[in-house]
């Protein structure tokens, strides 16, 4: 079994809860009412994206190569 990475985003709602968007699997979006939840739903979402692709025979991305770093400036 091949072992898969995905950078998700999780953006915390003014209304509560998180969206939850995994960039390298475009359209895959899923939202989760606390940070757990959140974090659930993404993986909930992921396996469903990845045996679509399957299904389809088209590629598998992955992110176990991105690096990603976050700058702090003062403004």
């Amino acid at each position: 079994m091949n072992t898969l990475t995905y950078r998700i985003l999780l953006n915390e709602e003014p209304e509560g809860g998180f969206t939850v968007s995994v960039p390298s699997l475009p359209g895959c979006t899923t939202f989760g009412d606390n940070l757990n939840h959140a974090m659930e739903m993404a993986r909930e979402a992921i396996e469903g994206y990845i045996e679509l692709l399957k299904e389809q025979g088209k590629p598998i991305p992955d992110d176990s190569k991105t690096l990603e770093y976050s700058l702090t400036l003062a403004s």
